[in-house]
């Protein structure tokens, strides 16, 4: 009877390791994806149920931030900034494609093109940032994660319903593509007279072309650095297999470059990346350094995590280093308090103080805030270590709901939570087509 105990207790301690132990295949090969939830204990109808509940606290329930207008048109509004994003629309684009929402996928996608995206002139098919809910515009200006979600949205919105249903969803993409890396550019073009700084020819791009880097935003000073967390190398991987637009060894090319750059920006103790830095990796000075928290881990960076654990879901591409990465920064974030982790840090691991504490919703404070409580939970898809599952069970125990001051961000955390559900249930997936709905 003993020897029976002994047996079964050393294979529960077995199957426990085995199921936290990553894999060494991406998506993209296997067309299989982890429920992390479910090999961590949690039942899978709860798991469902659990999910489902998330996106109506999203979508529909009392906090939403999806909000419908007529008959064929819908924003995502980040509520305490009273503004619709282009961060926020396409990252609903990509949700509701994850969840075969296409009346949802179909409102956003027809409220940015109508509103956001211009159709015209030198930043022909890019997005207007930032928009008032009524649609006018508060910036002419992009931010590049936009329109790096909206491409690879678009491009699973095409395989998932195909291209005849309304919307010719690929042609959408195209357009976007060739628009913000036009065909004609060449690698010959004239000098810059700064780096980063967009040709002579005054074209604009979406990605650098001498470093083949996402930029901050794709014209003026902001086209000389970039933005960690706008680093998901495998959407070009996306866009290599699914633009038919002839440049895949391009595209591929761009998510080689964006892992590379990952290994620079992060810190090598703490795990930490900058808020924005240079294409190589390095701090920037001055503007965006350290004197207003530029520099600092803060929101933006809050995503970055979650960028590299889908990455290693769908590619596995870089997978030693993004397992290593994973370990790294949940031991960091596991040393200031599991359920006392602050949501800015300077990249060393030190605390930001006075202006580089960087305000939200009208308050400049730390906080423990939900929003990386799921990014850091998310990152457990790359971790074997056993804080792992206490990162996952404290977004799963976490209330979304107002600090003891009243500060609340539906928007930006609500979303992030939303995201983390998704990868860690294995329903974040590479969308390959109709026939095999992956």
């Amino acid at each position: 009877m003993k020897k029976f105990i002994a047996t079964a207790v050393m294979l529960s301690v077995t199957i426990g390791v085995s199921a936290w132990t990553p894999w060494t295949k991406g998506g993209m090969e296997t067309g299989k994806y982890r429920n992390v939830l479910v090999e961590m204990g949690y039942a899978p109808e709860v798991v469902e149920a659990k999910l489902q509940e998330v996106f109506n606290d999203v979508f529909h329930g009392p906090n939403k931030v999806y909000f419908e207008v007529g008959d064929s048109m819908g924003y995502i509004s980040d509520i305490k900034n009273h503004d619709a994003r282009t961060e926020g629309m396409s990252y609903g684009m990509m949700i509701a494609v994850q969840m075969d929402q296409k009346d949802i996928f179909d409102r956003l996608w027809r409220w940015s093109r109508k509103y956001m995206q211009h159709q015209s002139g030198q930043r022909e098919g890019y997005f207007a940032w930032s928009c008032k809910t009524d649609g006018t515009r508060n910036a002419e200006g992009a931010a590049s994660d936009g329109e790096l979600y909206y491409i690879t949205a678009l491009l699973f919105a095409s395989n998932r319903w195909g291209d005849d249903t309304g919307i010719n969803y690929k042609a959408e993409a195209r357009r976007i593509l060739d628009c913000t890396m036009p065909r004609d550019y060449k690698e010959e073009r004239p000098m810059r007279q700064f780096p980063g700084m967009p040709p002579s020819s005054g074209k604009i791009f979406l990605i650098d072309p001498d470093t083949r880097l996402i930029t901050f935003t794709p014209d003026g000073f902001g086209q000389r650095m970039t933005d960690p967390s706008y680093h998901i190398p495998a959407f070009y991987e996306v866009w290599a297999r699914w633009a038919d637009d002839g440049r895949a060894d391009y595209w591929q090319d761009c998510a080689d470059k964006s892992r590379a750059f990952l290994h620079k920006a992060i810190d090598e103790k703490t795990g930490l990346n900058p808020d924005m830095c240079n294409f190589d990796g390095t701090m920037m000075q001055g503007f965006g350094g350290r004197r207003n928290g530029g520099s600092n881990f803060r929101y933006d960076s809050w995503r970055v995590p979650m960028n590299i654990a889908l990455d290693y879901e769908w590619s596995c591409a870089d997978r030693e280093w993004q397992q290593q990465y994973g370990e790294r920064f949940q031991n960091f974030l596991y040393s200031q308090g599991i359920d006392t982790f602050v949501d800015q840090y300077r990249v060393d691991g030190t605390l930001p103080e006075g202006n580089e504490i960087l305000q939200a919703g009208g308050f400049q404070k730390l906080r423990h805030s939900i929003g990386l409580v799921a990014t850091s939970a998310a990152a457990s898809v790359l971790c074997s270590h056993e804080k792992s599952k206490e990162f996952v069970d404290a977004l799963w125990n976490a209330k979304h709901e107002p600090f003891d001051d009243g500060y609340f961000d539906a928007y930006y955390d609500g979303l992030l939570r939303l995201f983390a559900f998704m990868h860690l249930s294995g329903h974040y997936r590479v969308i390959t087509g109709a026939a095999t709905n992956r």
